[in-house]
């Protein structure tokens, strides 16, 4: 797939999802200990999931379980009885739970103080949208390939809705390569602008989100997609230059 190609149909993708998982709220409680999320990309269940999290501006460990993957399936199956995705872990209260719309509902009740919007409620058009936003990315995201594990987390910088972040979820998924997912979604007016234009125009979005924040600071920019590793003390913006990175550091020779 070229780039042109894939970036068309990752905007597609979030097109037929009426481009949720975008902005964020600010309000919400941060849980103690990090939520462990085993999902695969391109799976339509897993996809709201994400974007709840980017909602709630909520941190998780993503442990990737594509088709066909050695890695975590085995370890999802062992801790939640059965091989379905996603399967969200709640070490802050011992939850363990499948099903996107009941996970939904978990974590706006649990972290966001709040029932549930009234567009989570319509199930069947979420669905639906959900599984024409995967057929749109094919099976990217979907199988596994031969990788090295990484020794510690990375750490992914990103929001569900951003088509430049997606093809570099779909990357380590399928390498099943384990990372944290930073919620980076969007609160303030100038952050809606690409940083391009937010730099000629000299917006500087004032977040107030922990992770846009700690961003900023460490790189001074904000950009979506950032990856970085602890294992070799990299840090990329640019989902092209993310994925080159990944296949040259990680992939089986």
């Amino acid at each position: 797939m070229t780039e042109s190609t894939n970036l068309l149909t990752s905007t597609l993708a979030s097109t037929w999802r009426g481009w949720q998982g975008i902005a964020a709220r600010t309000d919400t409680d941060q849980p103690r200990q990090m939520l462990q999320l085993y999902e695969f990309e391109n799976c339509p269940h897993c996809r709201i999931v994400r974007e709840v999290l980017t909602e709630l501006d909520l941190d998780a460990q993503i442990y990737p379980c594509p088709k066909g993957g050695e890695r975590f399936r085995d370890q999802a199956m062992a801790l939640g009885g059965k091989a379905q995705f996603p399967l969200l872990i709640d070490p802050n209260t011992g939850a363990e739970m499948y099903e996107s719309m009941d996970i939904v509902g978990y974590l706006y009740q649990q972290y966001g103080n709040d029932d549930v919007p009234m567009r989570w409620r319509i199930v069947p058009l979420q669905k639906l949208s959900s599984y024409l936003a995967s057929a749109a990315r094919m099976t990217r995201g979907t199988y596994a390939v031969p990788s090295k594990p990484p020794e510690l987390l990375l750490e992914l910088y990103s929001f569900e809705g951003s088509p430049f972040a997606r093809p570099v979820r779909e990357v380590l998924c399928q390498m099943e390569i384990p990372y944290i997912l930073r919620s980076c979604g969007r609160s303030e007016p100038g952050e809606w602008l690409p940083p391009k234009l937010r730099d000629a125009l000299g917006i500087e979005p004032n977040s107030k989100l922990h992770n846009r924040v700690a961003l900023l600071e460490k790189e001074g920019k904000q950009g979506i997609p950032y990856l970085y590793d602890p294992n070799t003390g990299e840090g990329l913006f640019e989902s092209e230059a993310i994925i080159g990175y990944l296949e040259d550091t990680y992939a089986r020779d």
